[in-house]
């Protein structure tokens, strides 16, 4: 049965969530037709460039993305002080760069002599915009209403573009957002679609590759190799540019534990990279189970069993429900959700350390 969104968002249990959604029948709407022949490739971009300027707007960061041919993955982190920050007037501004604005509030923002009432409503107002702006379900439809009106508009058809409303899993833990950030950015290289992190294109991986590693000085060797293996990637893709976008960067990595969760992601930006690389050329059909001798230590510090890590990865959606995470945490999300149990439990028993778990 359908839950109320309220039941699948707590921000008192975590400010970090995982959302798919698929388009109607799973048909290959932003990739190729199979049956026409039909390339939509270019509609891949145009979700790109949707959910980074949005991220602009809203009180929303984006920690990863990928965009597949008939789906999309995004992750999301919900900063509640951003928010409480902005002063009524900064939230009018955002929120009139989305939508129609309001006759009373124009009369606010003119300066205009308003009566008691009138200020109230103008009050009431605006912390609804308020409360919109770090919503991830009205993020979700400023993505989905406008990329479906395009994709209409374009085949000259109108009715559903996506199969229905966002799916969203809560990610309790930082091991949990660590797993599942891995996962969404190998997405096409389990696929078979891509056979790096570079050439995935449409994934926030890339797009951290070519905003952050290719415009900086790095000296070591390693860096050094994936530097130019961007580079001829960037001469065969020539017309992929996801630097060039006035958008909102995405939320940065920053290993320090002084570096408040709602600032920067707990993670190195290197110990990531590495991390997403060494499992990415780990996937394969005649190395299932494979640990990589370079995996980072970040596995292990973060909780999770690294002889299961490739599973985890592989299966992380399958595996998991409404929530991923510890155990403990599970079950205090389950509670939340007014259930004795929630899907995944048993996997996290399994991927988790002990000590974790």
């Amino acid at each position: 049965m359908t839950k109320a969104r309220r039941e699948q968002v707590a921000l008192d249990a975590t400010s970090f969530y995982h959302c798919t959604v698929r388009c109607v029948r799973r048909a290959y709407l932003c990739g190729v037709d199979k049956t026409t022949g039909q390339n939509f490739d270019h509609r891949k971009q145009w979700l790109v460039s949707r959910i980074r300027f949005l991220s602009s707007i809203y009180a929303i960061d984006v920690c990863a993305y990928a965009v597949m041919s008939n789906h999309y993955h995004v992750i999301l982190h919900i900063d509640t002080d951003r928010i409480d920050s902005w002063t009524d007037a900064e939230v009018m501004e955002r929120w009139q760069q989305l939508y129609a604005g309001d006759g009373l509030i124009n009369r606010w923002r003119n300066n205009e002599t308003l009566t008691s009432a009138e200020l109230e409503a103008v009050s009431s107002i605006i912390a609804e915009w308020r409360e919109r702006l770090c919503s991830i379900s009205w993020f979700m439809r400023g993505i989905n209403e406008t990329i479906a009106r395009m994709a209409n508009r374009e085949d000259n058809c109108t009715g559903r573009f996506w199969e229905g409303r966002f799916k969203s899993q809560a990610l309790l833990d930082d091991a949990a957002l660590l797993t599942c950030m891995a996962y969404v950015d190998l997405n096409p290289i389990r696929a078979g679609m891509a056979d790096s992190p570079e050439a995935s294109d449409f994934t926030s991986i890339q797009q951290r590759l070519y905003d952050d590693i290719i415009p900086g000085k790095h000296k070591s060797k390693a860096t050094k190799t994936l530097v130019k293996r961007i580079k001829r990637q960037q001469a065969i893709k020539e017309d992929i540019k996801l630097a060039d976008l006035e958008t909102a960067p995405l939320m940065p990595f920053d290993g320090s534990s002084h570096t408040s969760i709602h600032t920067a992601l707990p993670i190195t930006r290197e110990d990531y990279v590495s991390l997403v690389d060494s499992t990415g050329r780990a996937l394969r059909e005649d190395k299932r189970g494979y640990i990589p001798s370079s995996l980072p230590a970040i596995v292990t510090r973060f909780g999770i069993n690294p002889d299961q890590w490739l599973e985890h990865i592989q299966h992380f959606n399958q595996q998991y429900g409404a929530a991923a995470g510890a155990t403990d945490k599970l079950e205090d999300f389950a509670q939340h959700c007014h259930k004795h149990w929630l899907k995944g439990m048993a996997a996290s028993r399994r991927h988790y350390c002990s000590i974790a778990a």
